[in-house]
């Protein structure tokens, strides 16, 4: 669980970063991190249309500058978009200003106030800094669909188990994601829980 969902205390280190929306309201918020690739966006695309679902995605600065007509797929669709640093880079392993400069470096390719830090990493320092220029979206249910440990119905089992009202809940349109069939597994059934569970869609 410390996990699949945040506990109390890191969500302490974090007091201005938004981990879950309104618990009073039976909605939740679908968010996709690491892309955009050719690989795997305009499948996981094709299958929001499919539900007619709107989601919002944590793009790498990096791979909008190599695949820029998949980034205008995923506006023109009318979904939303985060920053996710430009090379996906973890927080604890640069020096603050180092790290905001790769952020903002990613601010070239695509004009959003929402930033996610990859894996989650952020030195307090940095967090500071960050808050001062994005709303910072953490995740309230991470479903682990990177995981070469899990199967597509452990993955499934995550979003079943953790979604409550209010939940972001992130999956990654990745290779990772994508070369271990969890989420062609995961992502569409998922969805189908959610609806039937009577849940709304939601862009952050």
């Amino acid at each position: 669980m410390l996990i699949e969902q945040p506990p109390k205390f890191f969500r302490a280190l974090y007091p201005s970063a938004i981990f879950r929306m309104d618990p009073e309201e039976q909605s939740i918020y679908l968010t996709f991190d690491d892309g955009p690739i050719p690989e795997v966006t305009p499948w996981v695309l094709d299958l929001l249309e499919k539900y007619d679902v709107k989601a919002t995605f944590f793009m790498v600065g990096d791979n909008i500058r190599k695949h820029p007509d998949i980034y205008k797929m995923v506006v023109d669709a009318g979904h939303h978009i985060g920053n996710h640093t430009h090379n996906h880079i973890r927080g604890f392993e640069y020096l603050s200003r180092n790290y905001l400069s790769n952020t903002r470096k990613a601010d070239e390719y695509m004009k959003t106030e929402l930033f996610r830090p990859p894996h989650g990493h952020m030195r307090i320092m940095q967090y500071l800094l960050l808050k001062r220029f994005y709303k910072i979206i953490m995740w309230d249910v991470v479903t682990r669909d990177y995981s070469t440990k899990l199967r597509g119905p452990q993955v499934l089992a995550n979003v079943m188990k953790y979604t409550r009202n209010g939940s972001i809940i992130t999956f990654h349109d990745s290779l990772k994601s994508w070369n271990n069939g969890n989420l062609q597994y995961a992502l569409p059934r998922s969805i189908e829980f959610l609806k039937e569970e009577g849940y709304e869609f939601k862009l952050l």
